[in-house]
């Protein structure tokens, strides 16, 4: 990582502005490092991981067919964020919606308590994707950014969802505390905990 890319938004910019002006060195970089961002907010709108790794490959084609269009650099990031949410919802809009669960492969000699696991560990995971589905679409995409982000910004990450900086902080506790609320009073959480 280039020590003048330290966050996701300034490595965006940068590395369009380079792009814009011919140099598209910091391209990989930058798609390296964000990809698993947009895969998460892909998978976060109910993808299955082939249906994620479409939209996020269709959206960094859209930012390669829009880069002249993209009026602020600092704008990139928000502008991929949007993009890969909008290409996940035509997905599923289009009747694709898979289970979010990645599938797992046990040895053919898998012991029945390994098996009992393995089918608690995905019933933990849908119970919580399904209260993370049912929360705000901005406690969703703010608990996904910094979850999944490597460094959050967060001066992009106020620019994306339209809040001051010094919210991020507590909007992403009253979050996680619904989320908490909501997990605790699911019975099927307590039967996975």
């Amino acid at each position: 990582m280039s020590t003048r890319a330290a966050d996701l938004g300034t490595l965006a910019a940068e590395a369009l502005a380079a792009h814009r002006a011919g140099d598209s060195r910091l391209m990989p970089e930058m798609v390296d490092r964000i990809t698993p961002l947009l895969w998460r907010i892909a998978r976060a709108q109910g993808l299955s991981s082939a249906s994620a790794e479409d939209a996020v490959q269709t959206t960094w084609l859209r930012l390669v067919q829009s880069a002249d269009r993209i009026e602020e650099d600092r704008a990139v990031l928000k502008w991929l964020v949007t993009t890969v949410r909008r290409e996940a919802w035509a997905v599923s809009r289009k009747g694709r919606r898979d289970i979010v669960s990645d599938p797992i492969e046990l040895p053919e000699d898998a012991q029945p308590d390994a098996l009992l696991e393995v089918i608690e560990q995905l019933g933990r995971s849908d119970v919580l994707w399904t209260h993370v589905r049912e929360l705000s679409e901005r406690c969703r995409r703010l608990l996904v950014i910094i979850a999944y982000g490597d460094r959050p910004d967060y001066a992009a990450i106020a620019e994306g969802l339209g809040m001051p900086v010094g919210s991020i902080g507590p909007t992403r506790g009253r979050c996680l505390a619904k989320l908490r609320t909501a997990l605790e009073a699911d019975p099927q959480w307590a039967v996975t905990s």
